[in-house]
């Protein structure tokens, strides 16, 4: 039986889109005809084999809630970013945990604690009250997240009943994502049967977790919650990671594309593959790609940071988090995301690595474009723990994690100004013009670091425009004594870009500034911000600015392991070499500045 549901599981396809989806339009189908597929078929005729109930009895407590429910949901996603983010996904998702929530029902003897006698009595409907709280586990965002509106000009909302005429959809702005658990409780009635109701109202203990578990509140549901909730942790995970090319056909502005996207563009462009005389930044095989899991989430960081991505963790350990809750890389036997891999290449060359196993059809959807596998042999050892610094790739040094040491959280360097230039067009920009004229126009290109290019909205995340500098700080100052004084120090034009190297990393730094204000990737004068202007003045707060800079290019930290000293220390030093920056009375680069705004002050 497990053999069976997992292949088509894993097999399934996005429910085909209706031809009758024009002009932005869905017409309604009717519940026989939307459970028609094949794998919804499938998936109905899992559900019954696990009841153990005459067909007629199925059709009574279940088929009918099932043709209820799609009634309902037609072909609404179950999420727009997230998991079944496709039409049609809300009806999969419902059947997909039911079946779950049968097949992890069946490991208990419920209610726990009572007589086997009235176990047996009860097992039907504790596995009854198992399905519904599972099919109507997301009902309750056809209420609140989504806005239905029919071809009349009218809103639908369920509670009207099945649609009756074409309709269409968009989610709303600013929804609560906590809403919607506590939405289903509005029209459950509508999808359950009566006369289940009534039949499961005669259990006490039962009941009180089903009407727990169909507001939501899952806390309080108890075993039925708990069953609830981990065959809808297994339907999500499942989705996002059996078919790997769903990956690709999410909307590109989620996070699971963006990953997966990202690594495509590394493993196409930037990582050596089976090389077969020594170190490699990954090998393919039969059972899939293996990549050294420090240099491969550390250029994927550094990637996704460069197109303007927030929210990327900084450290390694919640990166391999992420990328295993999005499926994107292949769990180990003990759940976790780092495997550990004995690589021969057969004449004389033998190390062991640290790895991510990602599925060949991530990367490659069509076979004919993969590489040839791994000549040598590449053997599974046991797991090894997850932490910042798994280890290194092909040069086989050892990184230092990003986390500064002994150095002040709420410090500044100051940047000067340089001779204005001309300034924007925008008359809404004033913040963002303040800042560009601090820096000499044109400032030269980064050999490693090219100008941004722009982009279109749909690939990028949107980005809002700085706020106008409506923060201040503190006169800068640097306490001598009691003392405070101001002082400013000569500053000098910047040089030519030299080549790679630790003396040209200030310059690049400041075309990577540059380019980040632009366009938006790095907001200023914001509670959060890592850049604030006052009267001419560029506050760059240190260390967070440069370790930004330091995540987005790894290759520093191969030479800040040389110079003993942490990636962002070595770009900080090179840009305060360029004299860019005043110092304080006592000649120290860093100033202590107290930040008042709008928001809350920090």
């Amino acid at each position: 039986m497990g053999a069976y549901m997992l292949s088509f599981f894993t097999r399934r396809k996005a429910s085909p889109i209706s031809s009758n989806a024009t002009a932005g339009f869905f017409k309604p189908e009717s519940p026989d005809a939307l459970l028609s597929t094949s794998r919804r078929r499938q998936l109905i005729e899992n559900i019954w084999q696990r009841t153990s109930l005459p067909r007629e009895q199925f059709e009574t407590l279940y088929m009918q809630a099932f043709k209820s429910y799609a009634a309902l949901v037609q072909h609404l996603p179950a999420s727009e970013n997230h998991h079944h983010a496709y039409h049609g996904g809300m009806l999969d998702h419902g059947l997909e945990i039911v079946a779950y929530a049968l097949k992890i029902r069946q490991m208990y003897l419920l209610p726990i604690g009572a007589p086997p006698e009235s176990q047996a009595a009860q097992s039907e409907a504790w596995s009854a009250a198992s399905a519904y709280g599972a099919l109507v586990h997301d009902l309750g965002k056809i209420a609140v997240d989504v806005k239905v509106e029919l071809a009349d000009g009218t809103i639908w909302h369920p509670w009207h009943g099945p649609l009756d005429q074409p309709y269409r959809f968009k989610y709303v702005k600013g929804r609560d994502y906590r809403l919607h658990g506590a939405a289903s409780s509005l029209i459950y009635s509508n999808v359950i049967p009566a006369k289940a109701l009534d039949w499961l109202s005669g259990f006490p203990e039962l009941w009180s977790q089903l009407v727990f578990a169909f507001a939501g509140q899952y806390e309080h549901a108890d075993i039925l919650g708990e069953i609830v909730s981990q065959a809808d942790q297994a339907s999500v995970a499942q989705e996002l990671g059996g078919n790997p090319g769903r990956a690709m056909s999410a909307p590109k502005q989620s996070i699971q594309r963006q990953l997966a996207e990202g690594l495509r563009m590394l493993v196409a462009d930037k990582f050596k593959l089976n090389q077969p005389d020594g170190p490699s930044d990954g090998w393919l095989t039969q059972e899939g790609l293996w990549l050294v899991s420090k240099p491969a989430v550390d250029q994927l960081r550094a990637l996704l940071l460069s197109q303007g991505i927030e929210h990327i963790p900084s450290s390694n350990a919640p990166m391999f988090n992420l990328l295993q809750d999005q499926a994107i890389i292949q769990p180990n036997g003990e759940g976790k995301a780092i495997w550990k891999a004995s690589i021969d290449n057969g004449r004389g060359w033998k190390n062991t690595f640290t790895v991510l196993k990602i599925a060949p059809a991530l990367i490659w959807p069509n076979t004919t474009d993969r590489p040839e596998t791994y000549t040598g042999t590449l053997t599974v050892e046991s797991a090894p723990m997850a932490d910042d610094n798994e280890q290194v790739p092909a040069g086989g040094d050892e990184s230092q994690p990003v986390n500064s040491k002994n150095t002040p959280a709420a410090s500044a360097s100051a940047a000067r100004p340089a001779p204005k230039q001309a300034p924007a067009a925008a008359k809404d920009f004033d913040a963002l013009d303040e800042l560009l004229d601090l820096f000499p126009d044109p400032v030269a290109t980064s050999p490693t670091q090219p100008a941004p290019e722009p982009v279109g909205d749909e690939d990028q995340i949107p980005f809002l425009p700085p706020p106008p500098s409506a923060t201040s700080l503190s006169q800068p100052r640097q306490l001598v004594g009691n003392k405070a004084e101001n002082h400013t120090a000569p500053v000098e034009e910047p040089a030519t870009v030299l080549p790679e190297g630790s003396s040209s990393h200030g310059l690049n730094f400041l075309t990577w500034l540059k380019g980040g204000v632009i366009s938006h990737r790095i907001i200023i004068n914001d509670a959060k911000a890592r850049v604030h202007t006052v009267d001419g003045t560029a506050f760059l707060v240190s260390p967070d600015i440069f370790k930004r800079y330091a995540l987005e290019h790894p290759d520093i930290e191969r030479e800040a392991k040389e110079r003993d000293l942490e990636a962002w220390q070595v770009v900080q030093r090179s840009f305060e070499k360029l004299k860019k920056h005043r110092k304080t009375g006592a000649g120290l680069n860093i100033w202590t500045c107290l930040v008042k705004g709008p928001r809350k002050s920090k």
